[in-house]
């Protein structure tokens, strides 16, 4: 069976980020990927039950993903109440598409303390970012579905071609 890609629907156009906007990722593999009905289109924060538009959040004390999955970080909107509860429900809710979906690799937008897989925001909602993972890339690493940041799409392609 061909394995299918689970993608942050922000990088597929749709306007569901925080703000309202996508970030659309125009790349031969993704258009590739989505003819061939490889791609599952995910927003954890929307399936969690966040509106859009919504405040902006990020984790925590300059902590990361797999520090919230172990109780140790928080999730905090810019006004201040505490999200963690809902991250974590939106992570669990990708994990389970994607492992419903045969989904073997994702492509997640970089910077969200959900999904990003190589740099997160550090919680001082001042534009920092350090080195880290959101709350759902760290789950679905955690449980072995290989993530990938748009700016990794020609890396993650080998690796997809290399696993057919």
């Amino acid at each position: 069976m061909t394995a299918r890609i689970l993608v942050s629907a922000c990088l597929l156009g749709r306007p569901v980020r925080y703000n309202g906007s996508a970030k659309p990722l125009i790349h031969p593999a993704l258009a590739r990927w989505q003819t061939e009905g490889r791609v599952v289109s995910i927003c954890p924060e929307l399936t969690a039950g966040f509106s859009v538009p919504r405040p902006p959040a990020e984790i925590a004390a300059g902590r990361s993903g797999e520090d919230v999955l172990t109780g140790g970080a928080q999730v905090i909107e810019q006004g201040g109440a505490d999200v963690t509860a809902l991250y974590l429900v939106g992570a669990r809710a990708a994990l389970a598409l994607a492992q419903a979906e045969n989904c073997r690799f994702a492509l997640l937008i970089d910077g969200s303390p959900s999904c990003g897989s190589s740099f997160i925001h550090n919680g001082d909602f001042d534009g920092t970012v350090h080195k880290g993972s959101g709350v759902t890339a760290a789950l679905l690493r955690a449980h072995d579905i290989e993530v990938f940041a748009p700016a990794e799409i020609e890396r993650m392609e080998l690796m997809i071609e290399a696993a057919r």
